[in-house]
């Protein structure tokens, strides 16, 4: 006999993808509830962002080089989540800034690379404390066995629905 997965209300998961969202309710819709925690994680950052003349776009390419530098501009559009022409304005605005570089691939002349400058490495390093405290904020209360549960499940959902290798 198959084990039927429970929602947080008891409804059984069977139930969510037949039920409508009204029956759901958004408090048990994971998609809404991941939207709504990532818009006020960008509000608060928006404060500390202008301060350093950076929009979202900008300050998620900045975070992703921070971990995954000299990257294809293709790849960083997936990390970091932004829509390929609105990461290219964003990175003519950080390259003009002088925060990143770019330089051609040197295996495809078509593709480009993208760096962060020292500059780009210090606007980024001044950000990165106001990123970790909101994180902080967020999982205030969570026990850290759990939280790294909660993340474990994140990486397991972005696994069963990426379109790429990374």
């Amino acid at each position: 006999m198959s084990k039927q997965r429970k929602t947080p209300r008891g409804m059984d998961a069977a139930s969510v993808s037949t039920g409508g969202l009204g029956e759901i309710g958004l408090e048990n819709f994971a998609p809404y509830l991941m939207n709504r925690i990532m818009g006020r994680y960008n509000a608060n950052l928006r404060e500390e962002m202008a301060a350093l003349g950076l929009t979202t776009p900008q300050m998620r390419a900045l975070s992703v080089l921070s971990a995954k530098d000299n990257i294809l501009i293709r790849e960083l559009a997936v990390y970091a989540v932004v829509e390929q022409s609105t990461l290219s304005r964003a990175l003519d605005s950080l390259a003009a800034s002088g925060l990143i570089k770019r330089k051609t691939d040197e295996n495809d002349s078509r593709a480009t690379r993208v760096s962060l400058t020292d500059a780009g490495r210090v606007a980024y390093e001044r950000l990165w404390p106001h990123m970790a405290a909101f994180y902080d904020q967020m999982f205030d209360g969570v026990d850290p066995q759990e939280q790294r549960a909660f993340v474990g499940t994140l990486q397991t959902l972005l696994g069963n629905i990426r379109k790429h290798d990374f």
